[in-house]
């Protein structure tokens, strides 16, 4: 009877495990939606044409925002699958299951360590240790607390920056606590400096601590080593405790180790485009944006500590118990001057400590910036569901009708999105996105004329109108504000007819010439596609 518990336990499990890879790949192929899926797609159609992994470029001029990650995986899933809005995002819900994995394996290796440690101390001391807390299935609960998130799921499908950056940091201070209670494990049940092997789960971990540092430099820049190192100092402040020699001395390689990774990309960008590089994406998209409002996002100091929370639905109640219990279990510490190993935190506390320091920083760097968009602050999202799922992993214990009603919760989160994504997000993408504009003009045979904003700029139509824009000197995509601009405009370059993108209550505006005649092809509730032929 009880192996039979166990493995519906299992069935149960491994479906869940089925469900969220199906779901994470589950339409893809909804049109590009908002300002930068479709300038990103370009970006990596633009590089995949030319066979160029180094200079990012939109619309043919050279355009330094952002590093290569996103775009490389892009690259990627163009040569595979071709060029379409599913290889666009395919690497982003990769990266979202490479979170959620990330967090199974911290369960993973927690567990191990919680087992091996408690019974080792039972053995020697004939005590009560933290063997006695163990929950087997709590690398269970981390992965389905992430992969049920709404934030997760949101971001990981999307084509944008922010889920390339919370993979790479995930994995990296993952590696890091898995470094840091195995290496102090075996050193306090040695009772001897641990001796070096290079396959060991402490050397493996920690040069992966270093290695996913240098992909989070490629995946957003400078953030992607701040963070890590900035996490790890605040873990050892709430420890009240100072970093081992261990880990000072390994600053010393493993800086190297990030460097020469991050170098990948870095150096030939550096060699190729020179000081237009290192002005356009470190001092204006770097230091400006974070300390003005250059790029026009203001939010209120407290925007992401709203936001953070809302990510974690439907798990937001116990993410909120658990940060409280947390911080309070922290203050009841301070101070405390602890020697004997039945007296010494647990691996669980350590947890929940490092969860903690993980939500702060970035919660506080980014409440101080200029600019703010909810992305931001996605690589705090991993940590959140650490501390609500090593939580829910207590709460439920061994109940088995809180366990079921838990994952009733999760299983009916996944249905609730599926059905979004199957019915409600395609009719939100028509009026969001242009492709439906342009699809329509391309099959009247306007395949080859070129696309003018009226009144308005439309970063949709990067994508779906690649090479057809007409764009300043700078780069930027033109845009006319008057009819007669437009009649100028096909004067002097002897245009027969263009298309016109337009908002749909400046319909009127274009006909004011008199020597243009307007047809609408087609509108969503915001655009409009004209095309504009001369009399």
């Amino acid at each position: 009877m009880l192996d039979q518990i166990r493995r519906q336990e299992k069935l149960t499990w491994i479906l869940f495990a089925a469900v969220v890879i199906v779901l994470y790949l589950f339409a893809l192929d909804l049109p590009l939606l908002g300002p930068d899926e479709p300038r990103y797609s370009q970006v990596a159609r633009e590089m995949y044409e030319r066979g160029d992994w180094v200079t990012t470029t939109l619309g043919g001029y050279n355009w330094f925002e952002k590093p290569a990650l996103l775009y490389w995986l892009q690259i990627t899933f163009y040569n595979l699958f071709g060029v379409s809005e599913f290889s666009a995002r395919l690497g982003s819900a990769l990266f979202g299951l490479g979170t959620i994995g990330c967090l199974f394996v911290l369960g993973r290796q927690i567990t191990a360590e919680v087992r091996r440690r408690g019974e080792e101390i039972k053995l020697v001391a004939n005590q009560n240790s933290e063997l006695q807390t163990l929950n087997p299935e709590l690398p269970l609960w981390l992965a389905l607390v992430a992969a049920s998130s709404i934030g997760l799921i949101a971001f990981s499908r999307g084509a944008s920056f922010d889920i390339i950056l919370t993979f790479p940091i995930t994995a990296s201070l993952v590696s890091f606590f898995v470094w840091e209670i195995s290496h102090r494990a075996r050193g306090v049940s040695d009772g001897e400096k641990e001796k070096f092997s290079l396959l060991s789960v402490p050397t493996v971990a920690i040069f992966l601590f270093y290695f996913f540092i240098g992909v989070a430099l490629i995946a957003k820049g400078l953030i992607g080593i701040v963070f890590p190192f900035a996490i790890v100092s605040f873990y050892y402040v709430l420890r009240w405790k100072l970093p081992g020699k261990p880990l000072i001395l390994s600053l010393f390689w493993g800086t190297i180790v990030s460097i020469l990774v991050a170098s990948a990309w870095y150096l030939p960008m550096y060699l190729v485009n020179g000081w237009e590089f290192i002005d356009e994406f470190f001092i204006q998209h770097h230091f400006k944006r974070y300390a003005s409002n250059k790029y026009l996002h203001p939010q209120p100091f407290w925007f992401f500590w709203v936001i953070l929370p809302a990510m974690t639905i439907p798990w937001i109640p116990f993410f909120g118990i658990a940060t409280w219990k947390t911080i309070k279990e922290i203050i009841s510490r301070k101070g405390a001057k602890v020697r004997s190993e039945n007296q010494s935190p647990t691996t669980y506390y350590q947890l929940r400590v490092f969860a903690l320091a993980w939500i702060l920083v970035p919660l506080v760097f980014f409440s101080f910036s200029g600019s703010k968009l909810p992305g931001y602050i996605l690589p705090s999202l991993p940590a959140a569901c650490i501390l609500a799922g090593e939580y829910i992993s207590r709460f439920v214990g061994k109940n088995s009708a809180r366990k079921h009603l838990l994952q009733i919760l999760a299983f009916l989160t996944f249905l609730v999105v599926a059905i979004l994504l199957q019915f409600a997000l395609p009719r939100y993408a028509v009026n969001d996105s242009v492709k439906g504009l342009v699809t329509a003009a391309n099959e009247r045979g306007y395949t080859a004329e070129k696309i003018l904003n009226f009144n308005t700029i439309s970063h949709s139509i990067e994508f779906y109108g690649a090479n057809r824009l007409l764009r300043e000197d700078d780069g930027k995509q033109k845009r006319f504000d008057k009819a007669l601009e437009i009649d100028e405009y096909m004067k002097a370059e002897e245009a027969r007819r263009v298309l016109v993108l337009a908002p749909v209550q400046f319909e009127k505006g274009l006909k004011l010439s008199e020597s243009l005649e307007v047809t609408k092809i087609r509108q969503n509730s915001e655009l409009g596609i004209f095309l504009i032929e001369r009399k």
